[in-house]
């Protein structure tokens, strides 16, 4: 059974910043941050295409967060990092990672792309 585990949540000030980690027992074509605050939908954060090709590697960003978090691969450790920089009140939430397959050949930050999902790490900003 696929597992992703995340850490390295916390709580910092607004323009701290945090690095959270999502360890997967095995990888898919696509790696995704959500991000949930309650009483509002999951929202797509970033997304890294993880499957060896000429794609690997490629990330996408809510445009919230461009700029801002920057995530990346460690092929060797099966882990995706989202590093959080300059972080707002508003980037406070859970922070879920999840793998999935491609829409429409591309890793988006849709939800119902994305079948393995972590039990999420706490992510929280004051102002």
């Amino acid at each position: 059974e696929d597992q992703l585990v995340e850490t390295g949540g916390g709580s910092v000030r607004a323009g701290g910043s945090l690095r959270l980690s999502c360890e997967a027992t095995r990888l898919n074509y696509c790696l995704a941050w959500f991000r949930q605050v309650p009483g509002y939908e999951r929202e797509g954060v970033a997304s890294i295409y993880t499957d060896n090709g000429p794609k690997k590697g490629t990330t996408s960003y809510a445009d919230s967060v461009k700029g801002r978090f920057t995530v990346s691969l460690d092929n060797a450790k099966n882990t995706v990092t989202l590093q959080m920089d300059s972080l707002r009140a508003e980037d406070t939430g859970l922070y879920y990672c999840a793998t999935g397959g491609l829409y429409n050949g591309v890793c988006r930050l849709r939800p119902s792309q994305y079948r393995v999902w972590g039990r999420g790490t706490q992510g929280t900003v004051s102002s």
